[in-house]
């Protein structure tokens, strides 16, 4: 069985030396990188066209429930801009989690203001927040993995309709500025959502049939499941037609037990604070059980991707090499 496995370097793994898992598996593996962020990486390995953006946030939004239409869709991620003495960065965790019933108070209100400009936000089943525009924007946008913790400044829309754009980015941090659903959060110790961040505009694309899917350093054409929980990765599932798994609360059944039958899964690792302990020891134990005959490890680093890529073998052939702390395989 072949695994394809997609995950960020938060901090957390960033941080980690070389005694955990996920160094030993980087010490022994063969590492290449891409100059994609891996939202883009993960959109062309399913043969998306960027035109200019990945039309992620119509994807995502079919699959969370909205109908989708042919209207042109962005992500409208809420967020935390945190003035610097120059200049405002964007807060590391984006999106902000909110509580459904604050989500829904904000778009209302938001929807107040920007209905008659022909812009509509919604919340879709899953929590994701997104924006509906009766006209197609020329604008080409940045996702948020690339922008995060920096100077937003060089990463708002560009294009054509740039100026609206950033002109109902103002009306909306206006408008979120002293919103109640923000003086709660922050009575509690909670950062306001004092903005929210455009990506992955465009419309629905016509399906590709997944053969046809551009490969990066992967066979998307082999994929006989995904394993997510995202929006954005159910509508991939539902476009390629392709089996769709929830995340499983047991790594080491699912890896040695549960999906024995697959030729190629494609997991979208969960974000947790035990993640190695988790995932990374059960994926290190799954190879040295011959339970997986290859593993991809596609790592997100803001602007690009190590695609990293394991054999059984490899634990063995290569058993002379030091693991290092993660950090040493992104210099």
């Amino acid at each position: 069985m072949k695994l394809t496995l997609d995950c960020p370097l938060t901090h957390q793994l960033l941080a980690l030396q070389s005694n955990s898992a996920l160094a030993r598996l980087l010490s022994v593996a063969k590492i290449t990188q891409s100059e994609l962020p891996l939202e883009a990486l993960v959109c062309r390995q399913y043969g998306l066209q960027a035109a200019p953006d990945y039309p992620i946030a119509a994807i995502a939004a079919a699959a969370d429930g909205l109908n989708v239409g042919n209207a042109y869709w962005l992500r409208a991620d809420p967020v935390h801009l945190i003035l610097q003495r120059d200049c405002f960065s964007l807060h590391e965790t984006v999106p902000l989690s909110v509580e459904r019933e604050h989500a829904m108070l904000i778009t209302e209100s938001l929807n107040q203001h920007f209905r008659q400009d022909g812009l509509v936000f919604y919340v879709g089943k899953s929590g994701a927040w997104y924006l509906r525009s009766e006209q197609v924007l020329e604008i080409k946008t940045t996702l948020p993995s690339v922008a995060a913790g920096k100077n937003i400044h060089q990463f708002l829309p560009q294009g054509a309709d740039a100026a609206r754009c950033r002109a109902v980015l103002n009306e909306v941090q206006m408008l979120l500025h002293e919103h109640p659903v923000n003086m709660e959060r922050e009575s509690i110790g909670e950062v306001a959502v004092n903005s929210v961040w455009f990506s992955g505009g465009g419309a629905m694309p016509e399906n590709t049939p997944i053969n046809d899917a551009q490969s990066i350093n992967s066979a998307p054409s082999e994929t006989s499941a995904i394993v997510a929980t995202s929006a954005f990765y159910q509508g991939l599932a539902h476009r390629s037609d392709l089996i769709l798994q929830p995340v499983p609360k047991n790594p080491d059944s699912f890896l040695l037990d549960d999906i024995q039958s697959r030729e190629h899964v494609r997991l979208q690792l969960p974000e947790l604070e035990n993640v190695d302990d988790v995932w990374f020891k059960a994926l290190l134990t799954a190879i040295k059980r011959r339970k997986i005959n290859q593993l991809i490890l596609n790592l997100g680093f803001y602007e690009k991707s190590l695609i990293v890529k394991i054999k059984p073998a490899d634990l063995y052939l290569k058993f002379w090499r030091r693991p290092k702390p993660v950090m040493h395989y992104l210099t």
